[in-house]
C-alpha cells in the first residue's frame, strides 16, 4: 500500500499522540485495534501514515529527530508507545509569528515554550521543504490563537499544492475567501478546529441533540473545561480565545432545537491546572423543561486524556484528505469537515455528518 505522507506544524502533545499512535497500531489487526473509528479508509490503515516533515519553534525540539522531539518538554501527554523508531526526519525551525503568547514566559521552562534563536524560514523555504519531503498533506497543530501563523502555513500548503487539515480554531476552511482559493487550486482542505473522539464538545452536542429529539426545552447550559497542558496555559490569554469560544459555542448551538440567548450559554476553556498535565476535565450543566413545563437539569463530569482524544480523529481526517487527493477532489471536504471538526463551513448533525462521511469513504459521495 502506498503511504500517506504528512508534514506536521507544531510538535506538541497532539503530534506526540499521533506519531505514537501510528506506531502503536502497526502490530494490531482490525479485530484487536481499540480506539479507532475506522481501521481502513480507502485502503489506508493507520500505520500507512508517514511523517516526512515537521516544523516547530521550541529549542528543545528543533533539529531533533521527530521520534525524540515528541517526548521533549513541554509535552506532557501520556506515553503509550515509548518505542517509536528513529525516523531520520529532523524537526525544522518554523515561523514564530503569534504562536507564543507573551504571558507564557512567566511560567517554568518545563511548562512553556522556549523559542529557538535559529533563523526562521521564509514562505518560499517552507514551500520548498514541503516539496522536497514529498508530503501529501499538511497537518496544522499550532497553539490556539495563532492566527498569523495558521494563515502563513495555509498559504504554504496552497503554493505547495498539498492538502491541509486544520486542527485549530483559526477559520481557514470556514472562511469563504480562503475556501475558494483551495477550490480554485484543486487542493483539498478539512477544517476547522478538531472535534475530539469523545470529548467535551461532541458529548455536549449529543446531549443537546437528545434534548431536541425528546422534546425537552433547553433553557441554559454551560461547559467548563480545565487542563494542565500548554494549550490550557496558552489560553489563559483570553484575547486568544475569541475564535475558540466561537467554534465551541457554535458547535453546540447548531444542533439545538432553538438557539439560546447569549447569556444562556457558556462554552469554553475555563482554567489552567498544572498538575492535570494533558488530562482534561469537563463539567457540563444543562437546564430545561419537560412535559408540563416541569424543570429538570443534568450535570456531567468527563475526564479524558486530551491529546490522544484528538489524534484518534486526526488519523481519520488525514486519510480522508488523502482519499480526496487520490480522486482529484479539491476544495472543502464538507462531510469530513462536519464530522471531524467543530467549525466546518456547513454545520450538520452528527448523524448526517457520519452518514455522509461513510458515503464519501465508500465513493458514493464526491466530498
Amino acid at each position: 500500500m502506498a503511504e500517506v505522507k504528512i508534514a506536521i506544524v507544531g510538535m506538541g502533545n497532539c503530534a506526540s499522540s499521533l506519531v505514537q499512535g501510528i506506531e502503536y497500531y502497526r502490530d494490531k489487526s482490525p479485530d484487536s485495534a481499540i480506539g479507532l473509528m475506522h481501521w481502513d479508509i480507502g485502503g489506508y490503515r493507520p500505520f500507512d501514515i508517514e511523517v516526512v516533515a515537521a516544523f516547530d519553534i521550541d529549542e528543545r525540539k528543533v533539529g531533533k529527530d521527530i521520534s525524540e522531539a515528541i517526548f521533549e518538554k513541554p509535552n506532557c501527554t501520556t506515553v503509550f508507545c515509548p518505542d517509536v523508531p528513529k525516523a531520520e526526519i529532523p524537526v525544522q525551525m518554523g515561523k514564530l509569528f503569534d504562536g507564543v503568547a507573551d504571558h507564557m514566559e512567566d511560567y517554568p521552562d518545563d511548562r512553556t515554550f522556549l523559542p529557538s534563536d535559529a533563523r526562521q524560514p521564509t514562505h518560499a523555504e517552507v514551500v520548498a521543504a514541503l516539496h522536497e519531503s514529498g508530503a501529501d498533506i499538511l497537518l496544522n497543530y499550532l497553539p490556539v490563537g495563532s492566527e498569523e501563523a495558521a494563515r502563513f502555513y495555509a498559504e504554504c500548503a496552497l503554493d505547495a499544492r498539498i492538502a491541509l487539515v486544520n486542527c485549530i480554531p483559526v477559520f481557514i476552511a470556514s472562511d469563504p475567501a480562503f475556501a475558494r482559493r483551495f477550490e480554485n487550486a484543486g487542493v483539498p482542505i478539512i477544517g476547522d478546529d478538531i472535534k475530539a473522539q469523545l470529548g467535551a464538545t461532541i458529548t455536549h452536542r449529543t446531549l443537546t441533540d437528545l434534548f431536541a429529539k425528546r422534546g425537552v426545552k433547553l433553557e441554559r447550559t454551560y461547559q467548563l473545561n480545565t487542563g494542565g497542558n500548554t494549550d490550557f496555559l496558552n489560553m489563559l490569554n483570553r484575547s486568544r480565545l475569541v475564535s475558540k469560544k466561537e467554534s465551541k459555542t457554535e458547535a453546540v448551538q447548531s444542533v439545538a432545537a432553538e438557539r439560546l440567548g447569549e447569556g444562556d450559554i457558556h462554552v469554553g476553556p475555563s482554567d489552567y491546572v498544572a498538575w492535570q498535565n494533558d488530562n482534561k476535565v469537563c463539567f457540563l450543566r444543562m437546564e430545561g423543561k419537560l412535559f408540563g413545563d416541569i424543570p429538570m437539569n443534568l450535570e456531567l463530569r468527563l475526564s479524558v486524556e486530551d491529546s490522544p482524544n484528538s489524534a484518534g480523529v486526526s488519523i481519520d481526517a488525514i486519510r480522508c484528505a488523502k482519499l480526496a487527493l487520490d480522486r482529484g477532489t479539491g476544495g472543502i471536504l464538507g462531510s469530513s469537515s462536519a464530522y471531524f471538526m467543530k467549525h466546518p463551513a456547513e454545520q450538520l448533525t452528527d448523524d448526517d455528518a457520519y452518514r455522509r462521511t461513510e458515503e464519501f469513504i465508500a465513493g458514493t459521495r464526491e466530498f
